[in-house]
């Protein structure tokens, strides 16, 4: 039986909270998603507000207290990896954004990604789109095609909207479970890897 680390980012600020909800029910799919294409999985939950001191302050000293540093690591080992931020003004919570600019850059390169947020209204879904997917797609990560996105009224147990949210976790999960199981994972074509140069453009 094959064997996959996942990292799991739930960038909740309260406790509990919606995110870290989500957090569980997408980890639960994938690992259970994984288990029916002969992958164990090992999780590792990273709850973001546990780290909100040490990120800023590796912000201005650029160095990671050994607590922050044993996260990144995970996430960084990880062989696939889950998010869900609350969204706050139309995009990402600050605490979330943070996490990743504290990350050296490539280490999400071709790492398989689940994008997923939580918000008091349905208005918010499309933040997902506008500002979530691209953030990864700037960090090279291979974002699964289906986002999830919850509000409060997709939590109502037993109602057409609960069912509709699971549904786009099991969909989502899915989706993850063959990338991480992959031997050769799908590559991402960067727009920027064969440029023409300026020289070329001038000459042609």
């Amino acid at each position: 039986m094959k064997r996959r680390k996942l990292a799991v980012i739930s960038g909740g600020l309260a406790q509990p909270s919606s995110t870290r909800l989500l957090a569980d029910r997408l980890a639960m799919a994938a690992e259970q998603a994984l288990a029916e294409l002969d992958v164990e999985t090992e999780i590792d939950m990273l709850d973001l507000r546990d780290h909100a001191r040490g990120m800023t302050n590796m912000l201005v000293t650029g160095f990671a207290d050994e607590r922050l540093g044993a996260a990144i690591k995970e996430v960084v080992e990880s062989d696939g990896l889950i998010t869900v931020t609350p969204i706050f003004n139309a995009s990402y919570s600050g605490l979330f954004k943070i996490f990743f600019d504290v990350l050296e850059p490539g280490v999400l390169a071709g790492k398989p990604v689940v994008i997923a947020a939580t918000a008091g209204s349905p208005r918010h879904s499309l933040a997902l789109e506008h500002a979530v997917r691209p953030l990864f797609s700037h960090m090279r990560a291979l974002v699964v095609p289906t986002a999830v996105f919850a509000a409060s009224e997709d939590w109502g147990s037993g109602t057409s909207a609960e069912q509709a949210l699971s549904e786009r976790i099991d969909r989502a999960a899915g989706e993850f479970a063959r990338w991480v199981a992959a031997e050769d994972r799908p590559s991402r074509l960067d727009p920027y890897e064969d440029v023409t140069s300026f020289e070329d453009l001038l000459d042609s």
